[in-house]
């Protein structure tokens, strides 16, 4: 079995991503890493060439400044990354997300066991969403709880956006894929960054989804959204988390809701009561 890791990242560095620590804690457990590298105005490139490895192979790109549907640049860079791999499996994982080193095993074995059954087309993770410090995980419907990040590399399939995977059969309209759970976490850090790297972050990506964000000036979130997270973080983490992640949040319980967060918020009681939840899925389980 030969598994291709993947991802795509710009000035990962002025944006606070741990793009390096990402790649490095999948790196055990792939044959190969592709990292699609777009132009970028910082020592991303640097800091991905110093990476002690011959599995790394770094793609050279151009980003598409007129591309401002809904993201698709993301998803342009994402799979001229994909279709870099050459493994039997493709692993993505984004800038922010990263693998404790206890699951490695687990995700491997995963892979083993369903390598020979072609129903399986896809593995999905649960999440853990960081939101404001690494102490607190976001929980409510607004956040994905499970997605895929792995793709049987021998289907066609393709990338909407940065997000998730589209499968498509003879040139029919595309579905999501067949999926089963690795029964591990991603750890995603992407809302834990430092305010002027979130400052940066929304300066400079909303373009991509013809979106003008307002100036970040902090983590607001409901409260009821938000669970204390009691759990270790992974090891390969704990530089940045020492040195890039905000500590000093606690949730406001003074929180003005928002429409969109009081509906989340009747959501969650909803699922409280019928032991379900409504999240969108971006897969079908088999």
């Amino acid at each position: 079995m030969k598994v291709s890791g993947f991802t795509f990242i710009r000035n990962g560095t002025l944006l606070g991503y741990p793009f390096v620590e990402s790649i490095l804690s999948a790196l055990p457990i792939c044959d190969e890493f592709i990292v699609a590298v777009g132009d970028c105005e910082d020592d991303t490139l640097s800091r991905i060439q110093a990476i002690d490895s011959d599995k790394i192979k770094i793609i050279p790109t151009q980003w598409n400044e007129k591309m401002q549907d809904r993201g698709f640049v993301y998803a342009q860079q994402k799979m001229i990354a994909q279709y870099n791999c050459s493994g039997d499996w493709a692993f993505y994982l984004e800038g922010d997300e990263i693998l404790h080193e206890n699951d490695l095993t687990k995700i491997r074995a995963c892979m083993e066991k369903h390598l020979n059954n072609p129903e399986v087309e896809a593995l999905v993770f649960d999440y853990h969403h960081f939101f404001g410090s690494p102490d607190w995980v976001a929980i409510s419907p607004a956040w994905y709880r499970q997605e895929c990040r792995i793709i049987r590399n021998t289907i066609r399939s393709w990338a909407p956006d940065g997000l998730y995977f589209v499968v498509m059969d003879k040139n029919k309209k595309g579905r999501y894929p067949r999926a089963v759970l690795v029964n591990a976490p991603i750890y995603h850090y992407g809302h834990v960054r430092s305010v002027e790297a979130m400052r940066q972050k929304n300066e400079r990506v909303g373009k991509y989804w013809k979106q003008d964000h307002p100036l970040f000036n902090g983590y607001q979130i409901d409260p009821d959204a938000l669970a204390p997270f009691n759990k270790s973080h992974p090891k390969i983490l704990t530089n940045w988390l020492d040195t890039e992640a905000e500590k000093s949040f606690s949730p406001d319980m003074h929180h003005v809701l928002t429409r969109r967060e009081k509906r989340h918020r009747l959501v969650m009681m909803i699922e409280k009561n019928l032991g379900f939840k409504f999240n969108k899925k971006h897969f079908s389980l088999i």
